[in-house]
């Protein structure tokens, strides 16, 4: 599976809202640029498109900045890629002639695999990963 770098940042960026949820301001474009490493232009290109797609919110001014517009229990990885890259591949189209029984039966392996992605981006929404992102430090000792 490929992920592009735009879809991984807007991922990133989702994530780092919905673990900030119920802060008293909003986060600002620069503050998750900075802390994720993200092009702070480019960031603010992806949150637009995901304000198009209803999943952050935006508040103006000085004290400004993006907070989720949906619980993060609603909101899925694949939600976040589809309003990134567009719908998630159903299925592969192979390269070779597809009257071969060989490329059948791995395009028939490729498109398994493509559904098990799907099913599992689905599935994975972003309170878990806030609670994946806590999990590490934890449990986590210092000597």
């Amino acid at each position: 599976m490929r992920v592009s770098a735009k879809a991984e940042y807007a991922c990133v960026a989702v994530l780092e809202l919905a673990a900030q949820q119920g802060a008293p301001q909003p986060v600002s474009v620069k503050a998750i640029a900075e802390h994720h490493g993200i092009p702070q232009r480019y960031l603010v290109q992806i949150l637009l498109q995901l304000k198009g797609a209803g999943f952050v919110a935006s508040t103006r001014g000085a004290s400004g900045g993006y907070t989720l517009a949906l619980p993060p229990e609603d909101l899925s990885l694949a939600d976040v890629m589809q309003a990134i890259d567009g719908p998630l591949p159903e299925r592969h189209e192979p390269v070779a002639s597809p009257r071969s029984p060989a490329t059948q039966a791995i395009c028939q392996v490729w498109n398994e695999v493509l559904a098990s992605e799907r099913a599992l981006l689905g599935e994975i929404n972003f309170a878990q990963l806030v609670q994946r992102m806590k999990s590490p430090l934890e449990n986590m000792y210092y000597i």
